[in-house]
């Protein structure tokens, strides 16, 4: 996957670009967090999905006393496309992507795991799946749930997942 931060393709392995912003970041003493989340939409032709996977940097600074400031947040993005075909109805389908999205999602979060260790930089999966039944994507969030927690990783859904339904929705 190519990845690209404010619209500038990175030419380096992810991992080594994250940690020289990592460096640069905590040389400037913010605290850092690190979501990693998957959208997808409906894109030209039968079948074809436009998705987006993120990693999102979040920024905080320790002002003392207690007083801890949000300081951004800085959207690494991949784009990629693939094809889903409904072997039955669209309920199916939606499953299917959905579990995809997360699947996307932990193999980034496996890559540049080791890096977040070696830094101490908590991170979590976002995972695009509304908790109400009512939507269709509810189908997949006991999968997609233990999927993640099996990879032993901390997880948001919505409408706190905002690393996938903001900042990857956004690059749909």
């Amino acid at each position: 996957m190519k990845w690209k931060r404010n619209e500038i393709v990175i030419d380096e392995p992810i991992n080594d670009y994250l940690e020289k912003l990592f460096d640069l970041e905590l040389n400037k003493r913010m605290i850092l967090k690190v979501s990693v989340g998957t959208d997808s939409q409906k894109s030209s032709g039968k079948g074809n999905y436009k998705f987006a996977t993120v990693i999102l940097i979040t920024t905080s600074e320790d002002l003392g006393g207690g007083v801890i400031v949000g300081r951004g947040a800085m959207v690494i993005s991949g784009i990629y496309y693939n094809q889903f075909k409904a072997r039955g109805n669209d309920k199916e389908l939606v499953n299917e992507r959905m579990v995809y999205e997360v699947g996307k999602s932990v193999e980034v979060a496996y890559e540049i795991a080791p890096l977040l260790d070696l830094y101490d930089i908590p991170l979590e999966i976002h995972a695009d799946i509304n908790p109400d039944p009512i939507h269709d994507s509810n189908k997949a969030l006991q999968h997609a749930i233990g999927y993640i927690l099996g990879m032993g990783y901390s997880f948001k859904i919505k409408p706190e997942a905002f690393a996938a339904s903001n900042a990857a929705d956004r690059k749909c």
